[in-house]
C-alpha cells in the first residue's frame, strides 16, 4: 500500500488532464434504476460520483447513499473540534450537499469509526444487503480499492463480496489514487467514464463546496489545516467522472488454454533455478519438521506437491484445470499419501481441516472479492494449531486480476491469523501464519518460554 499525506503538494490535475486526453475509454452503462452510492466517508461520494448521482436522479431513477464512519478522523489534533465535533460537522455537510444534488436522494449512516472500518465488515455487508433486496436494476459504487486507504479498500472488498454474492454489478471510483499516483499506477484497461455537462458539473462544484470542514481549515491553530487543498480539489473539477470495473478471476479456460499453448512446464517449475531455489526457501520456511495432513490450493503440475508429501502424512492437491492435473497424476504416480481434485476455487473448496495449507503462486488470480472468499475459507479449513504457508510473485503480471503484494496485504488484514515468518525479496514474498495463539518454532520445541 502507498503511504502519502494529505499536506503532500500531490499529482498535479494537468497530468491527468493530458493523459486522459490521449485515451477514449469507454462510458459507463447507466440503464440501472437504483444506484447505490458507498461511502466510507462524508464526501467521498461527493468528490467521486455525485455528477453520477445528478444525472441519475434527472432520469427519474433511483440513488441510495451509504456512508459507513463519520469520518470524524480527519482532523486527530484538531484543538477547536472534537471528535464528536467533526462527527456532527460532517454529517451536516454531507446532507446539505446531497440535497443540493436532489432532495429525493436517500442517506443512510452507518456511524462506524473512522479508520476501524476492518473491525465492522458485518455491519457494511449487512446494511448494504438490505439496500439491494429490491426489484430492479442495480448498480453499486464504491471507493476504489488501490486507493491506499484503509477504508476505502474495506469498503470495496466488502461491496465486491456482496455483489458477487447476489449477482449485482458494481463499479469503484477512485479519490486519493489522482493525490499520490502516477500515470503508470492507473488500470487503464479497466476505466469507464460518465461525461458531465456543464450545469452537471456546476451542481457537483456547489455541492463539493458544502463539504467546508475538508476544503477549508477548521481554523488557523496548528492542527486544524486544510484536509483537501485547492490541487487536490481539482481533481473532481472535471468534466467526467471515472470508474474502474472490477477485474474478474481468472477461469478454468486461462489455464486450459495456458498449458496447451506452452507445454507441460510452462512456468519452468522444473527447468529454472529460481524455482527451485524457491521451493527449497518454502520448505526450509516450514514451522514443523512433520504435518499430519496438507491442503494444497492451485498445486498445478505437481512439482511442490512431490516434495509435500515428504513432509506430510497425507496431502489433498487441487487445480483448478484438468491439463495441469494430468501431469501432476504422471508425475506423481498411484501414491496413497495423495490426492488430486480439480476445483474451481474458491466457489468450490474440499471438505475437512488440515494442519497445513498451501497457497503458493495463486492469489493473484483471484479478484479482491474471491481472495476474501478464500482467506475466510482458509481459516476454516486450518485446525487449531495450523499454518498456513503463502508464497507469490512480486512483478506485476497484466493478465492478472491483482499482484503478489496485494495479496499479502489482504492476508495481513485478516482476522484471526498470526504471522510466523516473513521472507521478502525484490522477487517473491513468503509467509507463514497460524492461528489466534500460535507461537514461534523456538516455543513450539521449547526452546524458550
Amino acid at each position: 500500500m502507498v503511504s502519502f499525506s494529505h499536506r503532500d503538494p500531490g499529482t498535479g490535475e494537468e497530468v491527468w488532464r493530458e493523459a486522459f486526453a490521449d485515451r477514449a475509454l469507454p462510458s459507463l452503462d447507466e440503464t440501472f434504476e437504483h444506484l447505490v452510492v458507498v461511502a466510507a466517508h462524508p464526501d467521498d461520494e461527493t468528490l467521486g460520483v455525485a455528477g453520477l448521482m445528478a444525472r441519475t436522479v434527472s432520469r427519474d431513477a433511483k440513488v441510495t447513499v451509504l456512508i459507513a464512519t463519520d469520518g470524524e478522523g480527519s482532523h486527530p489534533d484538531s484543538p477547536s473540534h472534537t471528535p464528536a465535533d467533526l462527527a456532527a460537522v460532517r454529517r451536516r455537510e454531507v446532507a446539505a450537499a446531497l440535497d443540493h444534488l436532489s432532495p429525493s436522494i436517500d442517506v443512510r449512516f452507518l456511524g462506524l469509526p473512522d479508520g476501524g472500518t476492518d473491525d465492522h465488515r458485518d455491519a457494511i455487508a449487512e446494511a448494504l444487503r438490505a439496500l439491494l433486496q429490491g426489484q430492479g436494476a442495480h448498480l453499486v459504487v464504491v471507493p476504489w480499492a488501490g486507493d491506499s486507504h484503509r477504508d476505502h479498500r474495506v469498503a470495496a472488498e466488502v461491496t465486491a463480496e456482496v455483489c458477487t454474492e447476489l449477482g449485482v454489478p458494481w463499479r469503484e471510483y477512485p479519490i486519493w489514487l489522482w493525490h499520490w499516483g502516477s500515470t503508470d499506477d492507473v488500470p487503464w484497461d479497466d476505466l469507464e467514464v460518465v461525461t458531465l455537462d456543464e450545469w452537471t458539473a456546476e451542481l457537483k462544484r456547489t455541492a463539493m463546496r458544502h463539504h467546508r470542514s475538508q476544503i477549508t481549515p477548521l481554523s488557523s491553530a496548528p492542527g486544524d489545516e486544510v484536509m483537501l487543498h485547492e490541487r487536490m480539489q481539482a481533481h473532481f473539477d472535471r468534466p467526467f467522472e471515472v470508474f474502474v470495473r472490477p477485474a474478474p478471476s481468472l477461469a478454468e479456460g486461462f489455464f486450459e488454454d495456458f498449458y496447451r499453448r506452452n507445454g507441460d512446464d510452462p512456468w519452468g517449475f522444473e527447468s529454472r533455478w529460481y524455482e527451485q531455489r524457491k521451493r527449497a526457501v518454502t520448505l526450509a520456511s516450514l514451522p514443523r519438521e512433520r504435518y499430519a495432513s496438507a491442503l494444497e490450493l492451485g498445486c498445478s503440475t505437481g512439482v511442490l506437491t512431490d516434495l509435500l508429501v515428504d513432509r506430510c502424512d497425507a496431502v489433498l492437491a487441487v487445480d483448478i484445470a484438468d491439463a495441469p492435473l494430468e501431469i501432476a497424476r504422471r508425475r506423481l504416480g498411484s501414491r496413497d499419501d495423495v490426492r488430486l481434485e480439480r476445483l474451481g476455487l474458491p466457489g468450490e473448496w474440499p471438505a475437512g481441516t488440515f494442519d497445513l495449507v498451501v497457497l503458493s503462486e495463486v492469489g493473484y488470480y483471484w479478484n479482491p472479492a474471491d481472495l476474501t472468499v478464500a482467506i475466510d475459507r482458509i481459516r476454516g479449513a486450518m485446525d487449531a494449531g495450523g499454518h498456513l504457508i503463502a508464497c507469490h510473485w512480486r512483478h506485476p503480471v497484466t493478465e492478472y486480476p491483482q499482484s503478489g503484494d496485494d495479496v499479502h496485504a489482504a492476508l495481513r488484514a485478516a482476522k484471526g491469523l498470526v504471522r510466523l515468518v516473513l521472507h521478502e525479496e525484490e522477487d517473491f514474498v513468503l509467509e507463514v501464519y497460524g492461528l489466534e495463539g500460535a507461537r514461534s518454532v523456538a516455543a513450539e520445541t521449547r526452546l524458550v518460554p
